[in-house]
């Protein structure tokens, strides 16, 4: 390429041409951790046990609100095990304002049904509500474990895995015979696959010396003698089925990984990671990694919660700050997936605009649908920063979009954290397959994430 082209022309290129293989194999190796993390964290709750495990390793400690602070405290916030804030309180001015990072840790899954177990014609079944927007037909023959918790009446709490080990059984939802199929294969997807009959199959033999329901009461023994539960207890009960396969290297060259729950916590590690080796910020940092962006980010562990305000109110005052000037001088990277141009699928990409895989990082100005609807789009300014944030530290990056305009759309936390006077914009690792059972990212632009991130709470 010419200088003067070379000066004048963006484009993107991969990780591969611009970092070298020092990086790469750099990535290669921040990718096992990250997979680890990816096994063990199938749910929000989990997620929240991992990052609390990751956050006490590195020296922060549990905070309660009205707890005071100074310089240099290295503090999470538990929030009902379900979602987390780090934050490290620095030395500069907290008028300053505060440099923060939001991932979400909730995933698509089948959440069972609050009355889920019943029999009929010698199966017992399990009735589920889906969480988040998945393509039915993908959960369909495919092997799914059972994650989540129970808490009785007393208010005892009991966490339920099973399916992971390899003794463990798995459970099952069955498909429909291609010799029975022909007239599901006339309709559209949409329609060919329906919730109600999204039932999983957890067992077949009955109960010695019943008559009535005697596999629903093998299966309510199962898990009396494994959990001490009784069936009323599902009544209090958050349970959902995950895919059982685990995180592994995808490719010849083992470039990507596949693994269930990637969106989002193939940032959400990197947001943590970066928070905890991030120690040459003067400035506060924070990281939220949040619960039901999935479905709203409505509800006390969402990121529409009071509770992000309450936390900067809470910062501000043991620092002698003013909370109005804290939130309006902080910066904010949604660290959100987006979607990696597909060649299988190009009519639903415009190919300039689109992430593309290994080409580091995307950032994306705005999501939203159509006409640009339920985004907060960042401003030029705030890009300008973020870019020169990024090139400085040698980040490979790219900006995107989700998708042709009128084809569909998406949304992330941003807006939610912009609606308080927070400048915010999504930056985040590409997806393959999203939302399937398994999808794919590349370990490079994984590895990039990380590196902005770090760039990001250390600058300036």
């Amino acid at each position: 390429m010419s200088d003067i082209k070379s000066n004048l022309v963006y484009e993107k290129k991969t990780v591969y041409e611009k970092a070298g293989k020092e990086v790469v194999a750099k990535a290669y190796e921040y990718a096992k951790g990250y997979m680890q993390f990816l096994d063990a964290a199938k749910t929000e709750r989990e997620a929240v046990c991992e990052g609390i495990k990751l956050a006490e390793a590195a020296g922060y400690r549990p905070y309660t609100i009205g707890a005071p602070m100074k310089a240099g405290d290295k503090l999470y916030y538990n929030n009902r095990g379900k979602n987390i804030y780090l934050f490290r309180i620095g030395t500069e001015d907290i008028n300053n304002g505060i440099r923060i990072t939001a991932a979400h840790i909730d995933s698509p899954r089948l959440d069972l049904k609050q009355v889920p177990l019943y029999e009929d014609n010698g199966m017992a079944l399990l009735k589920t509500h889906y969480y988040g927007g998945i393509r039915k037909y993908q959960w369909l023959a495919t092997p799914l474990a059972l994650h989540g918790v129970v808490v009785k009446q007393s208010g005892e709490v009991i966490d339920v895995v099973i399916g992971e080990d390899e003794t463990d059984p798995v459970l099952y939802i069955t498909d429909l015979l291609p010799h029975l199929a022909a007239a599901e294969n006339e309709k559209p997807v949409a329609k060919a696959f329906v919730a109600e009959k999204l039932n999983v199959l957890v067992g077949s033999m009955p109960l010695d010396g019943e008559e009535k329901d005697a596999v629903k009461l093998g299966a309510l023994k199962f898990l009396n003698e494994k959990y001490d539960i009784v069936e009323e207890d599902l009544l209090s009960a958050e349970l959902s089925l995950v895919p059982a396969a685990r995180a592994r290297d995808v490719g010849f060259d083992r470039s990507l990984i596949g693994g269930y729950g990637h969106d989002d916590r193939c940032c959400a590690y990197p947001s943590i990671t970066a928070m905890i080796d991030a120690n040459e910020a003067k400035h506060t940092t924070m990281c939220i990694l949040v619960d039901k962006e999935e479905t709203g980010s409505d509800g006390v562990t969402g990121m529409q919660s009071s509770l992000i305000t309450d936390i900067i109110a809470e910062i501000a005052k043991a620092m002698g700050g003013n909370e109005a000037l804290v939130r309006a001088n902080s910066k904010c990277l949604s660290s959100d997936v987006t979607a990696i141009f597909d060649p299988n699928f190009t009519d639903v990409f415009e190919q300039r605009n689109a992430a593309l895989l290994g080409c580091g990082v995307g950032m994306c100005k705005f999501t939203g649908a159509r006409g640009k609807s339920g985004t907060s789009d960042a401003t030029a300014e705030l890009v300008a920063w973020v870019r020169r944030c990024l090139n400085e530290a040698g980040v490979v990056w790219q900006t995107c979009e989700l998708g042709k305009v009128d084809v569909g759309g998406g949304g992330t936390v941003a807006k939610y954290m912009a609606n308080h006077n927070i400048d915010t914009i999504d930056l985040g690792v590409g997806v393959l397959s999203m939302h399937a059972p398994y999808e794919l990212i590349s370990k490079v632009d994984l590895y990039e994430a990380y590196r902005a991130f770090v760039a990001f709470y250390n600058f300036e």
